[in-house]
Order: C-alpha cells, then structure tokens, then sequence
C-alpha cells in the first residue's frame, strides 16, 4: 500500500493539469484502474467515476484531479505573456517562479515569471507585492509569431514547473500534491475493494474544476445520487512556526475529520459534517487503531459544499490527510498519513452496515 501511494502520488504531481486541462491526469487514473479490470466511465465535463456495487447506504468517495494556475490573457509582440490567475494562486510568490504552459497537442514549454533583476530594485519596492496583470511570463522567444508557432494562444493553461520529491525518508514536497494525493488515495482504495463482497454500495469520482469554481463535481453527484459523500483534500496543518494557532493537526499523526468549514472571503458557503457520520467515523478509526485529527477554520472550502445540496440533502463530511504550504509550488504531506486515510476509508465502505440510519430529529 505504502509503495503505491508513494509511486502514484509523485507520478501524478509530475503531470500539469489545469482546471478544465485534467485529461493526462484522467488518463493516468483510467489506465491504473483498468489494470484491476475496471472500466471507468467519464462524464461530459471530464469527471472519471466508478461503481462497486454492495448493499446499504449509497456511498462518494471523491477527490478533485485538477490544479489552480494561470491562463494566458495575451501574447504581447516581444513574445511575453500576460495572463490570467486560475484559482487561488498567491500573488506575491509568483515573480521568479518556473512554469509550463502546456499546448492543445500535449506539448509543454517551459518559462519563468519575470522579476525585476534585484540591483534595479529601488528600497520601496522590496517589500511590495506586484498584482498578477503587472507580470508576465518569459518563455525565451523575441516575438509574439514565434510563441504563436509552438502552439501556444489565449486561454492556454500554465502551471508551477511539475516537481516530486521525497524529503526526510517520507514526507512528499512539490506541486499539486492538493489534489494528487487525495487521487493516489482513492486509487488505493479502489485497489483494495474492488473485489470486497461486503459493506455499501461505493461509488469512487475523480473530479474537475474544483480549483476553479467547486462545482465540478455536481454533475457526478447528480446522476449518483449519494446518501453518503466523502470528500478527500488536503487539511491545513498546524505544525509550522506560522499557523501554531491556526489548530492542531501535524503531519505524520494521521488523517484528519474537518468538523468546520467556511470560505469567508466572498463564497458565502462551507461544510459541517453529519453528526452520525462523524460518530463513525470516529468509532472506525478508534477500532482500527487509527489516529484521527480534527480540524475546523475559516478560509477553505471544498466542492462537498455543493455536493452536501444535491437532491435531499447529502450527509457529508470532508476527510483528507494534513499538508503544509497550500497552493504553492512546493507542498509538503506525510506519506504515513495518505496510508492511514486509506486504511481508515476501506475501513469505513466495508463495515458500514445496511441498516445506518442518517434521519435528523427523531
């Protein structure tokens, strides 16, 4: 388990994957999924699902493939490009950062964000953070004709130079390990089940445009149908000098339940989580011998807000495993607690009994 959540993470962080450009990262999964015989099946926004049937309470496991960046908003006629921000990209990281802006034919061509060379730097600027339209990306070329003939044009999607690495034996540092850990995990756990004969009927979704708009994931929701949603993402961990009372949880403790969450910043939407979903998950990670952290804050939101609205309601809550350093081109997670995620997800789909009751106020 450990090997191919380690194998699958890093794979996956090397492919770019825009929102709306997931295709190479939906490639990745459906050939890792047929290799156990199943044949997934792709909706017309792009979300990749499976169906493994059972009896009970009908149960998402789902995690978002793409990642936030930029697109390209213009070519300018020295070949520089300005461009958009898609997602949550952090302004003031951005000048000096290496990125790739990938074509409609699958090629990818490298480029920095420029930064005014430091000896023209005057004192007042050293500390100022430049908004995005006042960037642009280098890729090396002198005119607008000679980027136009790679193939690159307005609305081409760009992201932080792929990178993957091991640091401190098993800890995983680069891009987009929100959200490419949560696919490795669900990978594992479809590994795992695919074949169990016990437990509720699991549908596993691999999702678009979360980092987008959040919504991606409803088309899926409504044609499954859920009463059950779990969402896997990343959960802030509280372990660096920066966010000491942010929380509590620390990589390498285990996954992590968000008991609260809520964007705050004009998204007028978040999850609180089911109470007796709550109850079991906690009871299965108590029986597994699973050390399960908590969390709940102000400032992150996830696609399960939408999902949570879907038909009757859905009962939801939002498990994921702890990470530092969100939505930059570095992050950091523990590869021992995508282990316990996983162990504790299979745990729950096979031992949640038919008869679970998710009725409020009787």
């Amino acid at each position: 388990m450990k090997e191919n959540l380690i194998n699958d993470t890093l794979n996956l962080m090397k492919i770019p994957g825009l929102s709306g450009y997931e295709d190479r990262v939906r490639d990745y999964i459906s050939d890792e999924l047929s290799v156990l015989g199943i044949t997934p099946f792709t909706d017309k926004l792009g979300n990749l699902r499976i169906k493994i049937p059972g009896d009970g309470p009908r149960i998402m496991l789902f995690t978002h493939m793409d990642q936030l960046g930029l697109i390209v908003r213009q070519i300018d006629e020295n070949g520089f490009l300005r461009f958009e921000r898609l997602g949550g990209v952090p302004e003031k990281m951005l000048p000096g950062q290496s990125v790739v802006v990938s074509t409609s034919y699958g090629q990818d061509f490298e480029g920095v964000i420029g930064i005014k060379s430091h000896h023209a730097t005057r004192p007042e600027e050293k500390y100022t953070v430049l908004p995005y339209r006042d960037l642009y990306v280098d890729l090396g070329y002198g005119s607008r004709d000679a980027v136009r003939s790679l193939g690159i044009d307005i609305g081409n999607p760009i992201v932080y130079k792929p990178t993957a690495d091991m640091i401190a034996q098993d800890r995983i540092c680069g891009t987009s390990v929100d959200d490419r850990a949560g696919c490795a995990v669900l990978l594992e756990v479809a590994r795992q089940i695919h074949q169990r004969t016990n437990g509720g009927e699991v549908h596993i979704v691999f999702t678009v445009q979360e980092e987008f708009n959040l919504r991606g994931a409803l088309p899926a929701a409504q044609q499954i149908k859920p009463d059950i949603a779990i969402q896997i993402d990343l959960i802030l961990a509280s372990d660096t000098p920066d966010m000491r009372d942010f929380g509590e949880v620390q990589l390498g403790h285990g996954p992590a339940l968000s008991m609260f969450s809520f964007h705050g910043r004009g998204t007028l939407n978040g999850v609180i989580p089911h109470p007796e979903l709550v109850a079991f998950i906690e009871d299965t990670a108590s029986s597994h011998t699973i050390p399960l952290q908590k969390s709940a804050h102000i400032g992150a939101l996830t696609d399960l807000s939408y999902v949570q609205l879907v038909g009757d309601g859905v009962a939801s809550a939002d498990l994921g495993f702890p990470m530092r350093y969100s939505h930059s081109s570095r992050e950091v997670c523990d590869v021992n607690d995508l282990v316990g995620l996983t162990r504790l997800l299979v745990a729950m789909v096979t031992s949640l009994p038919s008869s679970f009751s998710l009725l409020r106020g009787v």
